[in-house]
């Protein structure tokens, strides 16, 4: 497909089209609540993905400023209890950079996860704070 912008002196440039952006959600929170079903799913697989994996699987929207937000969305994930770190891979998206690679909890351990983050945060606050 291409686009043609034609010229002020009456000449058309012929240029490849321009892409396709993902949707942006205005909200961080919706967004949050708008892909983590995804991720769930992801995680009641029992296989290995990354974030940007199922993002581009679902084509899942982009978050309000995604250069800084997508980063927050596993932070949330492990959290919850849904998914923990497995080990390091490359992402096609960001040129084959490193990337976490991420597993799901098995769902009857989630809540266990979860408390237990809870509690290891609380710990940790605790003691920067003393």
């Amino acid at each position: 497909m291409t686009h043609i912008q034609p010229a002020f002196d009456g000449t058309e440039m012929i240029a490849a089209a321009p892409a396709k952006t993902r949707r942006i959600v205005d909200d961080f929170e919706a967004w949050v609540d708008e892909v983590t079903p995804y991720y769930i799913a992801a995680a009641d697989t029992g296989t290995t993905f990354t974030i940007d994996e199922v993002a581009r699987k679902h084509r899942l929207p982009d978050p309000p400023c995604p250069k800084a937000q997508w980063g927050a969305l596993p932070g949330r994930l492990q959290n919850a209890g849904i998914i923990r770190h497995h080990s390091g891979g490359t992402s096609v998206r960001a040129g084959h950079s490193m990337v976490h690679v991420w597993i799901g909890v098995p769902a009857h351990q989630r809540e266990a996860v979860a408390a237990a983050r809870r509690e290891a945060r609380r710990e940790a606050r605790a003691r920067r704070a003393a």
